[in-house]
């Protein structure tokens, strides 16, 4: 994807829970608003970005949540 289009760039990897595992990007948007993509096995929770995002990043993609996907609150 090219910035100069108003398409999105990929600015970080999201890694799986098993540390080495790439489960999806994140995208910065030339609005400088940021979103996830995931890769085709959709929404899986993850331990970090690669490289590591801003604390503002972070909030705007709801990463303490992307943490917790498939994690069963007791149901």
């Amino acid at each position: 994807m090219s910035d100069d289009k108003g398409e999105g760039v990929a600015i970080a990897n999201l890694i799986g829970t098993d540390g080495c595992s790439i489960v999806g990007w994140v995208y910065r948007w030339t609005t400088g608003a940021h979103a996830v993509m995931w890769d085709v096995h959709g929404p899986q929770p993850v331990s970090e970005t690669r490289p590591d995002l801003t604390t503002e990043q972070k909030l705007e993609i709801d990463f303490d949540g992307l943490k917790q996907i498939g994690r069963d609150e007791g149901g």
